[in-house]
C-alpha cells in the first residue's frame, strides 16, 4: 500500500537523504534545520551539526526558532565563541556541507537573502546573509533547500547575497578556496546539479507525480533536465513517522504546551 505525503515532507525527506552518516554539516535555520535534524534522527546518527550560534554537535528535540534558541545550546556537546567557530570551525577547512536557505536563487546558483526589488528602493527588505556567504566559500560542499516557485527561480537575483558560480557561472574559477560550492539543490518538486562545465542548474530527478512541464512552469529561466532523469525515491513509513514526530514535538514547544 502506497503512503500518503505532502511535496513538503517530500522535500525534506529528500534534502535529508543528501547528508551522510559522520559528515559535519553547518546548518541553516528552516529548512535546512528540519532536513538536517530527520537525518540526525533516522540514517545518520552519528552526523555532526554545527549552528552559527557556535554549537557544536547539537542534539535538538525539537527545531530551534533562530541560531539563538537555547534548545541549540542545551542539547550541544559543547558551545565556543562565534569568532571560533568561524575563523577555526569553518574557515579551518573542518565543516563537510554547509545547508542553506534562500529567499531567490538564479541558474548558476547565486542566493539571495538580502532584498527583493532595486537595492536604492527595494519592494522587501529580508533578513539578510548571516553566515551564508562564509558557509557557501568555505564549507567542502553547499547543500540548499527551497520551494519551488517562480518567485524563488530567477532569472538573475535581484541581489548576490551568497556566491554560488556568479552571473556567468565562472565566479569561481582560478579563485582559491576551500570548498566545491553549491553541489545540489533540493527542492518539492525535484533535485537540480550544477552542470559540471558551465555551473547551470540541471534537473536530474523529478519528484514521484511531478512532471517536466511543472518544473518548468516553476522555474523563472529555460531549465535543462538531465538526458538520465531519475524519480525520487518515495519517502519510508518510517522516514514519515520521524519527521511528523519532529514537528508536532516542536509545534507543541513553540505554543508554550
Amino acid at each position: 500500500m502506497s503512503l500518503e505525503y505532502t511535496s513538503s515532507e517530500m522535500m525534506s525527506v529528500t534534502a535529508a537523504r543528501a547528508l551522510e552518516n559522520g559528515m559535519t554539516c553547518f546548518v541553516g535555520i528552516g529548512l535546512p534545520s528540519e532536513a538536517a535534524n530527520l537525518a540526525r534522527l533516522t540514517h545518520a546518527p552519528d552526523v555532526v551539526l554545527i549552528y552559527e550560534s557556535g554549537t557544536l554537535q547539537t542534539k535538538p528535540n525539537v527545531l530551534p526558532l533562530s541560531i539563538g534558541d537555547g534548545e541549540l545550546a542545551e542539547t550541544a556537546l559543547t558551545t565556543v565563541a562565534v569568532p571560533e567557530m568561524f575563523r577555526y570551525w569553518l574557515q579551518g577547512g573542518k565543516i563537510d556541507v554547509g545547508f542553506l536557505g534562500t529567499a531567490q536563487i538564479d541558474r548558476y546558483c547565486n542566493l539571495n537573502t538580502t532584498l527583493i526589488g532595486d537595492y536604492r528602493e527595494p519592494k522587501v527588505r529580508l533578513p539578510g546573509g548571516g553566515g551564508a556567504p562564509e558557509i557557501a566559500t568555505n564549507a567542502g560542499e553547499v547543500f540548499i533547500t527551497l520551494k519551488h516557485s517562480r518567485r524563488a527561480f530567477v532569472e538573475r537575483v535581484d541581489f548576490v547575497t551568497t556566491l554560488g558560480f556568479g552571473r556567468d557561472g565562472k565566479g569561481r574559477d582560478n579563485v582559491p578556496n576551500i570548498g566545491k560550492g553549491p553541489t545540489r539543490v533540493i527542492t518539492d518538486l525535484c533535485v537540480m546539479k550544477p552542470d559540471p562545465d558551465t555551473k547551470e542548474l540541471v534537473v536530474v530527478s523529478l519528484h514521484p507525480g511531478v512532471t517536466r512541464d511543472d518544473v518548468i512552469e516553476a522555474t523563472g529561466w529555460e531549465i535543462r533536465f538531465a538526458e538520465q532523469l531519475e524519480i525520487t525515491p518515495v519517502p519510508s513509513e518510517h522516514e514519515l513517522t520521524i519527521l511528523r514526530e519532529l514537528k508536532a514535538r516542536t509545534e507543541r514547544a513553540h505554543a508554550g504546551a
